[in-house]
């Protein structure tokens, strides 16, 4: 069994939204992809407050928490 990344999760959510947008599916099957979409929304939403908090504790200095803005041009 593949461990499930928030890559790959993110990646199979994209294709349900197509699929689901595109129609053409039964009922069932639309019920179906959308219970799977609702799973690995879920995930990706707790995998995204993980990392935030993992983001926190590192910004954290001399016991307070220093809320500094991300900011992709230092790189």
């Amino acid at each position: 069994m593949v461990k499930k990344t928030f890559e790959s999760a993110l990646a199979r959510l994209e294709e349900l939204t197509g699929e689901l947008e595109r129609g053409g599916l039964s009922l069932e099957a639309s019920l179906k992809k959308f219970e799977e979409g609702v799973v690995l929304a879920r995930f990706c939403s707790g995998q995204l407050a993980e990392a935030k908090a993992r983001i926190d504790i590192l910004l954290e200095k001399d016991g307070k928490l220093q809320e500094e803005p991300f900011r992709d041009d230092e790189y």
